[in-house]
């Protein structure tokens, strides 16, 4: 009885890693339509999932990079956010076909496992993954052709790395990620970078100066702020109806400005 019930407990601590309610409540009332899409990379398979607006004209779309530990919940609600705004949006799990026994984050016992394993990727590998990805977006017959990306901590970095290997970006949205470190990298960018930063995340914060000089050394857009008192994930923890006050501040004025951005590319 005693094994039972720690099993038990162990698996609802692996849930948890990977669900939050407030994200699946959104997700379960929002009128959109959702799907899960296979997206082909050769012999690889992306699993992604995509959220349509609710408009009556060809969209722009947005790739939606999640953080370190996977596709969870709430990036996938993020997703539905930014449908919500009137934007294809496509969240792919970059974790997919990891190995013979993990075909996507779900399938780790816990978001450390699938943390560890996300940081075990090929740089080309995800660099390859996304623009199997981009192609598939925005050649949907409800598509525009214009896309952005965008990515919250690891996956901001990735944001951040994409617009550097992809001449195909309107934008690249980077939220408490750091820029690659190379001047080389640098040059390629061809679209306009947007920074989102919280003020009490220093360690990523540190990087922003140098991330500036370079930008402006080589002429490429770099806008950025930073939100006072916001934590590193606050646009995760400001959807959080119990998150602190900074948090919920800093994700509403971003999502203001997420939408003053796309609106005008």
């Amino acid at each position: 009885m005693k094994n039972l019930l720690t099993l038990v407990i162990l698996l609802l601590i692996s849930n948890n890693a990977y669900s939050q309610d407030y994200s699946l409540d959104q997700l379960e009332k929002s009128p959109r339509h959702h799907e899960w899409v296979e997206v082909k990379d050769g012999d690889r398979t992306i699993h992604s999932f995509v959220v349509y607006p609710e408009v009556s004209h060809n969209a722009l779309a947005v790739i939606v990079i999640h953080e370190n530990r996977g596709l969870s919940d709430w990036v996938r609600s993020f997703a539905d956010q930014v449908a919500a705004a009137g934007y294809i949006a496509i969240a792919p799990d970059l974790l997919s076909d990891f190995d013979q026994n993990h075909s996507r984050t779900t399938d780790f016992i816990n978001s450390d496992a699938a943390r560890d394993a996300l940081y075990q990727l090929d740089p080309d590998r995800i660099t390859k993954d996304l623009i199997a990805v981009q192609n598939y977006i925005t050649t949907l017959p409800s598509a525009d052709g214009r896309v952005v990306v965008s990515g919250f901590c690891w996956g901001g970095s990735q944001s951040f790395r994409f617009a550097t290997n992809s001449e195909q970006l309107s934008a690249a949205l980077v939220f408490y990620g750091s820029a690659p470190n190379d001047d080389e990298a640098i040059q390629q960018i061809s679209a306009p970078v947007y920074g989102f930063y919280g003020g009490s995340d220093q360690r990523i914060n540190a990087t922003i100066p140098e991330t500036a000089e370079m930008m402006n050394e080589y002429s490429k857009t770099y806008n950025y702020e930073i939100y006072d008192g916001a934590g590193h994930g606050y646009m995760r923890s400001g959807d959080d109806p119990a998150g602190s006050v900074e948090n919920i501040t800093a994700r509403n004025q971003s999502w203001e400005r997420i939408k003053d951005i796309l609106s005008e590319i």
